[in-house]
């Protein structure tokens, strides 16, 4: 999903310039990103659509200061990753640094992130690690999104998240390492593997 930043300068000239279409191509082609995005951090499903509408129209509101200084997709997806924190914030909903240590409520929280009916139609691979990435923080979900299925470089996440680059990539680490031992432990290997 890598867009470069010259491909995206006459569609931003026609948006501004009133062109309706042209932004409902522009949505069109960063809507992938900005569900990737939404949908990892807020477990909210009623939530989403809205704050994925939201996130565009930042974009339209915004798009007159973009100045192509980074990638039209590392911008929006840096307001898509930002509506999410304030989403995540303004509801008290436990982020990623209360969730990390051994703490009781943590585990319940991300256990019950998945009802039972959803979990028993989970049945192949890839629909199990999805149900466990849910289940991961927020930050992880978002790092894991960004870099496995928006191939963002570290680079373009840490000018998403805001975060220094180590901590990206620690963030990645941290956030695999949780995945494989969630799986592990939750599953058979006969399970994952087949």
């Amino acid at each position: 999903m890598r867009h470069d930043p010259s491909d995206g300068r006459l569609l931003v000239a026609e948006v501004l310039g009133g062109n309706r279409a042209a932004f409902e191509t522009l949505i069109g082609q960063y809507q992938r990103l900005v569900s990737h995005v939404v949908f990892r951090m807020v477990a909210d499903r009623s939530d989403r659509e809205d704050i994925c509408q939201e996130v565009f129209i930042k974009v339209y509101e915004n798009l007159a200061g973009f100045h192509f200084d980074c990638k039209l997709s590392t911008w929006i997806a840096r307001i898509a990753y930002n509506s999410c924190l304030h989403h995540v914030e303004k509801k008290r909903l436990p982020l990623v640094d209360d969730l990390v240590g051994n703490d009781e409520r943590a585990i319940e929280w991300r256990s019950n992130v998945i009802t039972p009916d959803v979990y028993a139609e989970q049945t192949d691979i890839a629909s199990l690690v999805r149900v466990e990435i849910e289940a991961l923080p927020v930050h992880y979900r978002a790092m894991l999104t960004m870099y496995h299925l928006d191939e963002m470089s570290y680079e373009e996440i840490s000018e998403v998240t805001g975060m220094p680059l180590g901590t990206v990539k620690s963030y990645l680490f941290r956030a695999r390492k949780l995945l494989k031992e969630r799986l592990t432990v939750k599953y058979q290997p006969e399970d994952i593997l087949r």
